[in-house]
């Protein structure tokens, strides 16, 4: 079952360059929302063996781009919130090579 809202509007700012320095806030969900990095338990986040993976990926990211930052970041059952801050130059071509690895 594809649980995925076609209508839902846009938050981006119309003819923004997301490629230019600045700080981001994005959300990346698991596919069908499925809740693949834990649960919640009284009130508090418990991670299963994939929510430590999921850490290890994002704290790595600025190993891979070397032109982002890392800030606030939080694991939820099915889908993370976190801060990238771009730095510097435009991160050219790293949309064509992001999927390749």
């Amino acid at each position: 079952m594809n649980t995925t809202n076609r209508n839902r509007r846009s938050v981006r700012l119309r003819g923004y360059d997301y490629s230019h320095a600045g700080a981001y806030f994005v959300i990346i969900c698991t596919r069908n929302r499925a809740c693949l990095f834990g649960e919640i338990v009284d009130g508090e986040m418990v991670l299963d063996d994939s929510g430590p993976m999921v850490e290890t990926v994002w704290n790595k990211l600025p190993d891979r781009f070397p032109n982002i930052d890392l800030d606030a970041f939080i694991i939820m059952p099915n889908h993370i919130h976190g801060i990238i801050i771009l730095v510097g130059a435009p991160l050219v071509g790293a949309h064509s090579d992001f999927g390749r690895r």
